[in-house]
């Protein structure tokens, strides 16, 4: 079942500091028209650049995914994008005053609250959804990391974390429905070992950390210099490890609360693919990295399917018209009434088949002994089905011929033989003003594109 479009309904601002750069930062979301997608505006900056939130504009992933357009960078985008994923948000505008989102408490819960209150509205246009019809892999083989997509009813995400120390063990985490994200995701805060806490310190680095917002997990005694380092980072007199081997001053929401962070940010990076997902994701190890790297694989997959797509059609159902109601409509006739029946047919597009046998009259010189469609006629044929759609806006169409005005990005990807059934699909780009029409037209034939077209005609009244 096909769903609409949404954004929010009323603008709503947050304040704090970025992590890593220590900024303080306001943003604010703001409702967006549709198929606008996600995109950052940094409003710091002169004439506001737009970064859309996109896998082909990621430069970075070392402690969080980080874009960059033109100079322009953003960073942590994660766990922002994660709380519109989640909450069925297709289109929203994010304003930061700096380039690096609050951190609040290390999760996305106050990003959820925040988009809760701005209230959510649906719009006037269809979500666009890739639905996995095969199992799709992506793996790093120097870190073992491997995210998997297999088919499913709904987008599904299976985290599991493995990074070979005691105190955080082995660690799972699902979520079968996105609207259980607000309760079982996300308040997942980041975390990070103490290891790589001294190196992030040492690189000047989490200048916005405190002990409220990331998890840290204790995998080596601490020396003094250590202790010094993270009472300074901190602003804290006194530091201590906790039994369960973390950092004092925090209490785990869960046990598992690290592989659920995993989750939030496989939705937050994978929400750069730009197009929602039916399917369920495995991660094994996942991380900026791994994540980034398939949202950019599959954003690929999914431009090249767009460019592939091959509508289905039933041909054993009975036709909208047969041959004799095409001909009440359009002048042409044997040899040259090519399409032969009309599937659909509405105010802006119109299917229509052609039959192709060895018995067409041009197979006789193109190609002997090697018969081909001409191209100029598949292109006929498509102009023919888009004359069903044009003359079918006048009462009487047998007092009107339609005439080529121009043909734009005509192409040819296969050939069409004897036996092929083509399908024709021609829309509308523009509405038919003053009889003229502007129209995309497409033509299939064995599940795959054959011709494709732009085409522009007018109709006109026989004197």
């Amino acid at each position: 079942m096909n769903q609409n479009q949404k954004t929010i309904k009323n603008e709503v601002t947050l304040s704090g500091v970025g992590l890593h750069t220590g900024n303080k930062v306001t943003m604010t979301f703001k409702p967006a028209p549709v198929n606008n997608g996600y995109s950052f505006v940094r409003v710091d900056l002169e004439d506001k650049p737009v970064i859309e939130a996109k896998a082909d504009y990621v430069v970075g992933t070392q402690r969080g995914t980080n874009l960059d357009k033109k100079g322009v960078k953003i960073h942590t985008t994660e766990h922002v994008l994660a709380a519109v994923v989640a909450l069925g948000i297709d289109n929203i505008i994010i304003e930061l005053d700096a380039p690096e989102p609050p951190i609040m408490d290390g999760s996305s819960i106050h990003f959820v609250e925040a988009l809760e209150e701005a209230g959510i509205e649906e719009q006037d246009a269809e979500v666009e959804e890739f639905v996995v019809d095969e199992i799709i892999t992506c793996r790093d083989e120097e870190t073992g990391s491997e995210i998997i997509l297999m088919p499913a009813d709904s987008y599904q995400i299976t985290t599991m974390v493995d990074y070979n120390t005691k105190v955080l063990g082995t660690q799972n985490a699902s979520l079968d429905k996105l609207e259980d994200f607000k309760t079982e995701i996300a308040s997942a805060r980041t975390f990070s070992f103490l290891h790589e806490l001294e190196a992030l310190l040492d690189h000047d680095l989490i200048k916005g950390g405190d002990l409220n917002n990331a998890i840290v997990y204790v995998d080596q005694e601490i020396s003094g210099d250590t202790m010094a380092k993270l009472k300074k980072a901190f602003h804290k007199e006194d530091i201590s490890v906790k039994p369960n081997g973390i950092l004092d001053n925090l209490d785990l929401r869960w046990t598992n609360e690290a592989a659920r962070h995993k989750l939030l940010d496989v939705i937050g990076d994978l929400a750069l693919i730009g197009t929602k997902i039916r399917g369920k994701i495995i991660a094994n190890k996942p991380g900026h990295g791994i994540n980034t790297k398939f949202a950019k694989e599959m954003a690929k997959k999914i431009k090249l399917a767009k460019r592939n797509y091959v509508p289905k059609y039933d041909l054993n159902k009975p036709p909208l018209m047969d041959i004799h109601q095409i001909m009440d409509i359009l002048p042409h006739r044997q040899p040259f009434l090519l399409i032969d029946r009309v599937l659909e047919l509405s105010d802006t597009h119109v299917v229509a088949t052609k039959n192709v046998t060895m018995n067409e009259d041009f197979f006789r010189g193109h190609f002997p002994g090697a018969p081909v469609m001409p191209g100029v006629l598949q292109v006929e044929a498509m102009a023919q089905c888009g004359g069903i759609l044009v003359l079918s806006t006048v009462p009487d169409p047998e007092n009107y011929l339609t005439y080529f005005m121009k043909m734009d990005n005509v192409k040819f990807k296969q050939k069409v033989l004897p036996g092929d059934t083509l399908i024709f699909r021609a829309e509308l780009i523009t509405p038919i003003r003053r009889g003229i029409s502007h129209m995309r037209a497409v033509g299939y034939a064995n599940n795959k594109v054959v011709v494709e077209a732009e085409l522009m005609a007018q109709i006109s009244k026989i004197k």
